[in-house]
């Protein structure tokens, strides 16, 4: 016996329905995570091509000499007015000493020679009065001449008389002629005391110098700070104006972070910053932009022109977008952790510098209105 079965009509195999939703959700949250990093990048930029950075000086003395004293250690903090150093100040105390004990002895010199010109200005004053009294009696004694000499030819005196008259007055004129030699010779011998008192003001000066010099043989931090390179010791001959070692601004801390150049257009001074230190990536500070640089040495790898900072901005042949320096001010560095050189990671804010211009925006507008 056979038996015919037959297949119900319409059935068979059927295809699966493929499931299109993961693909299209994978390429959404791509499409978002892209929008997300684009928006952050562009309100929140980022880089670990940071350092710390602080100011320094050379610690240079302005006065020569053997080093005497030295109050500090390599890397040792200081306090402003704290003693750094000391020059032997005995050739400068003698140099101050000098120049006092000469103003000394000019001072006793200035009253003697006032009285001596005294004196010379009396003398004078007497031999004008000699020339006044001789130019009286000249003139007396020709007067006397011309009145008697049409006198004689009419008798009313003799030739005695004449001659004793011509002789009056050329004793007189001799005599005037002799007070005014006197006199000019007084009016020579007048000195005066205003070389000696320019003198004074000289001696004066080189005090003040040697004063300064003997305060500049004490070397006192100018700021607090943190001494660096400090490879000299006691005995030491400095020299003026050469560096005895390096100080180190601790008062202002900076975070010198490299940004892309098409990361630049939002950036601008006061933008919020938060920061931290590869040293210790756990503590985060807060800080503001204090500058943005606008020049660094364009030359790959090269030596740094014309003061600009060198930066590196091709890696592995992949020629990559040029990074400007962004100096950001930190407000309560710790200065356990902060180092010149240490490395850094900066983030700026810009939607708060946003919100931060457009409330003072606001502010601004209100305060128009009610004027």
């Amino acid at each position: 016996m056979s038996t015919n079965t037959t297949a119900p009509i319409g059935s068979g195999t059927t295809k699966p329905r493929p499931r299109t939703w993961p693909a299209i959700l994978l390429i959404v949250l791509v499409v978002a995570a892209a929008i997300a990093a684009i928006w952050r990048v562009d309100t929140v930029p980022r880089t670990d091509d940071a350092y710390a950075y602080a100011d320094t000086i050379g610690v240079s003395p302005e006065v020569s000499g053997k080093i005497v004293n030295l109050a500090v250690r390599d890397n040792q903090p200081v306090k402003q007015g704290d003693l750094l150093f000391q020059i032997d100040p005995r050739p400068y105390q003698y140099a101050l000493a000098r120049a006092q004990a000469s103003l000394a002895q000019l001072d006793a010199q200035i009253p003697l020679t006032q009285r001596s010109v005294n004196a010379q200005t009396f003398a004078a004053a007497a031999a004008k009065s000699a020339v006044v009294r001789a130019q009286a009696a000249a003139n007396q004694a020709s007067d006397t001449l011309a009145r008697m000499a049409p006198l004689i030819g009419k008798g009313y005196i003799s030739a005695d008389d004449l001659d004793r008259a011509r002789t009056a007055q050329r004793s007189a004129l001799a005599e005037l002629a002799a007070a005014e030699s006197q006199e000019r010779e007084a009016q020579a011998a007048v000195s005066s005391v205003d070389a000696l008192v320019a003198q004074r003001s000289v001696l004066q000066a080189e005090i003040a110098s040697a004063q300064l010099n003997l305060e500049y043989a004490t070397v006192r931090a100018p700021f607090d700070g943190r001494v660096v390179q400090l490879t000299t010791s006691v005995g030491q001959f400095v020299s003026a104006q050469k560096p005895v070692f390096t100080l180190i601004d601790t008062r202002h801390w900076y975070v010198i972070a490299n940004f892309r150049e098409n990361e630049l257009r939002n950036i601008r001074p006061g933008t919020p910053a938060t920061v931290y230190l590869m040293s210790d990536t756990g503590i985060r500070f807060s800080g503001s932009v204090d500058s943005i640089g606008y020049g660094v040495d364009p030359q790959d790898g090269g030596a740094t022109a014309n003061g600009l900072p060198n930066i590196q901005r091709s890696i592995n042949w992949v020629h990559v977008a040029q990074r400007f320096p962004v100096k950001i001010v930190i407000d309560h560095p710790d200065p356990r952790l902060f180092r010149i050189g240490t490395s850094a990671v900066a983030v700026l804010h810009l939607h708060a510098q946003d919100a931060a211009d457009d409330s003072a925006h606001d502010t601004a507008a209100a305060s128009g209105a009610r004027s």
